[in-house]
């Protein structure tokens, strides 16, 4: 699959699709939209990125490919649990900081608030996960859960979502909340 360094989405669009979610755009000025199944919503698929995430603020509405599954199915055994699937919902849950996976590297990570995921076998739990939003692989999503970008689109992706934040935030960049909002396609 070939990347563009971003995908069409329409303002308008997203606006609609997260208005009945009731954001207080003030308390939370960026926020993070994840469209599960994006790309074909009767067909979405683990380890692709056949999903979306976009980065909206009041000056930007951009689209990246992305991945909001889990890269496999069955047992993590990490865990020793059900991969995770994060539930679609809002979640004021995430903050900059770094990913402390095989390659630790700056993410948005779960660090502000519980999220709700749906493991494999059919069981819901919410809790502190470390469902993050970071960096995939080239040959793999690379998500026990996650919601992961293809490398070519975090690069991206990662400079646009701190540079929002230093503008809205400043000096605070890190410490405060970043909205993620996951819906289905």
């Amino acid at each position: 699959m070939s990347f563009t360094k971003n995908i069409t989405v329409a303002r308008d669009d997203i606006e609609r699709r997260i208005t009945p979610f009731a954001i207080d755009r003030t308390k939370y000025p960026l926020v993070l939209v994840g469209i599960r199944g994006f790309q074909s919503p009767d067909a979405n698929k683990r380890g692709v990125y056949d999903d979306a995430i976009v980065l909206l603020t009041e000056s930007v509405c951009t689209g990246f490919r992305a991945n909001t599954d889990p890269s496999r199915t069955g047992l993590n055994t990490k865990v020793n649990k059900g991969m995770a699937s994060l539930k679609p919902g809002v979640y004021p849950s995430y903050r900059f900081d770094t990913h402390n996976g095989s390659h630790p590297h700056p993410a948005i990570c779960q660090r502000a608030g519980v999220v709700t995921v749906t493991r494999d076998g059919g069981k819901e739990e919410s809790g502190w996960f470390g469902v993050n939003i970071h960096r995939g692989g080239y040959n793999s999503t690379s998500s026990e859960g996650c919601q992961t970008l293809h490398p070519d689109e975090w690069d991206i992706f990662y400079p646009a979502a701190k540079a929002q934040a230093i503008t809205l935030w400043g000096d605070n960049w890190k410490k405060n909340t970043v909205l993620y909002v996951l819906i289905e396609a």
